[in-house]
């Protein structure tokens, strides 16, 4: 089955400070702000929220089909998706402005400075969900403010169902938006900052959420997930790496595991699991879609990490 996938593509600059952010920030001169960190590793990478959940998908053999915005620089983005058989028939070329850019600095501790410049993302709202044909599932995940709002109200107005994933979006939304998008959506998925930040903006509480959608996700990290489905709350594990490497895209390998297990209907506990493990298989490697196991290597990974086959 055909999944949806709107979202941001954009290329990614990544940097690693060897120092703490901590140690260079001064509370008490937060008001005037002048710090240079040093970043002796950098690289540019293919990112962008969906394009990381595609790529992700892809490596579990899911059939995702790519809506967004490149701009003129967006040639190569366009080819690699070719060669790796995601579908990008409707991605929309953006020919006076640039693809989106991120630039992204990690420290000691794996906390994240980023700087982002939306380019052709700020036209996403140019896309029709009517245009992608008749998907089985979709997500909203960041993209252009416009676009997430149209993409949400297409979704509902063809009863596709369609994970809400706000990500670092959620800041440009207020209460009242961020409602309409929990009430329009099948699913709604966040990580625990985002969780307390939409709590927060709707007035809803976690449960009242819950209620309102078929399953709210919300991801803790290396504490695992939580899954609130059939007025039921399943705790998800973690799975066990061998060593952190970067966090970049984890979320987005994450929620391509939710939408490979919605696909084939499994039950929460394996689904959340399964989305655990694309976590930390991505962890384990820099960049969004440097991890290049197989779909036979995934299946007996999960077999060690949980005891069982998916």
């Amino acid at each position: 089955m055909t999944s949806l996938i709107c979202g941001s593509l954009a290329f990614d600059t990544i940097m690693s400070f060897h120092g703490r952010f901590s140690e260079a920030l001064l509370a008490d001169q937060l008001h005037k702000i002048n710090v240079a960190f040093l970043v002796p590793a950098l690289r540019r990478e293919f990112g962008g929220c969906a394009g990381n959940i595609a790529y992700n998908l892809r490596l579990l053999e899911g059939e995702p089909l790519i809506m967004a915005t490149v701009g003129q620089d967006g040639g190569p983005y366009l080819d690699r998706l070719k060669s790796l058989g995601i579908g990008e028939r409707c991605i929309r070329v953006i020919d006076d402005a640039y693809t989106a850019q991120a630039f992204i600095t990690t420290d000691a501790d794996n906390n994240q400075i980023t700087a982002f410049h939306p380019g052709a993302m700020g036209m996403s709202h140019l896309n029709r969900v009517a245009d992608a044909g008749t998907p089985g599932l979709a997500i909203v995940a960041p993209d252009g403010r416009d676009g997430m709002l149209q993409h949400a109200r297409d979704c509902a107005d063809l009863n596709i169902p369609f994970i809400f994933d706000p990500g670092q979006g959620l800041p440009m939304f207020s209460g009242p938006e961020l409602a309409h998008f929990v009430e329009l959506a099948t699913y709604v998925a966040v990580n625990d900052y985002e969780a307390e930040l939409l709590t927060e903006r709707t007035g809803l509480g976690l449960e009242r959420i819950a209620e309102r959608v078929a399953a709210l996700i919300v991801t803790r990290g290396e504490r695992g997930a939580e899954i609130f489905a059939d007025g039921k709350k399943h705790d998800v594990p973690s799975a066990p790496i061998s060593r952190a490497v970067d966090p970049t895209g984890c979320g987005d390998a994450f929620r391509a595991g939710l939408m490979y297990g919605l696909d084939k209907a499994m039950d929460w506990p394996t689904l959340g699991r399964l989305a655990s493990l694309m976590g930390a298989i991505k962890i384990e490697h820099q960049g969004g879609q440097n991890h290049t196991p197989s779909r036979v290597e995934i299946e007996d990974r999960f077999s060690t990490a949980f005891g069982y086959r998916f």
